[in-house]
């Protein structure tokens, strides 16, 4: 097998999650519902808060990806809801919609064998989609791991 079909592969496992840590699944599925907007000691962190941030940031490395006009939101205050904002059931529910959303979207982009992974992206050639994958996965395993303990502190 050809190093891009295996880098693509890799990828593509590193993208989905888990193997060393819990995926999205795993850590968001059977929540407490009366939970989401619990917050953790000497913390503004909720559980939706976190995903939220999650979603937002993953939906902009998707966009600057793939969209040479897409404008990222301010760093950091426009990658995370309001301090204070309380979720309910509907905004959890979307925001855990859409972040599966765009998650395959992304994973489509790589399983594209017509996409060049390791070519400069056209409107940003510093970078490449391999990079942006491997971005936005280490975000995701980042912030999974808090999530988990999240839920182990707040006892959900």
């Amino acid at each position: 097998m050809e190093f891009a079909n295996v880098g693509r592969k890799q990828l593509l496992d590193l993208v989905r999650g888990g193997n060393a840590h819990m995926d999205f699944a795993q850590a968001v599925d059977h929540f407490p519902m009366e939970l989401i907007n619990a917050q953790l000691p000497s913390s503004d962190y909720t559980a939706w808060r976190l995903l939220e941030h999650m979603r937002i940031a993953q939906w902009d490395i998707l966009e600057f990806t793939r969209d040479a006009q897409h404008v990222s939101p301010p760093w950091p205050e426009g990658h995370w809801p309001p301090a204070g904002k309380m979720a309910g059931p509907r905004e959890w529910e979307q925001t855990i919609a859409s972040f599966r959303k765009d998650l395959l979207s992304m994973q489509a982009l790589v399983e594209d064998e017509h996409m060049d992974l390791w070519a400069p992206i056209p409107h940003a050639p510093e970078y490449t989609i391999a990079r942006e994958v491997l971005v936005l996965a280490d975000h995701n395993a980042y912030h999974l791991g808090e999530f988990g303990l999240l839920r182990q502190v707040i006892g959900a």
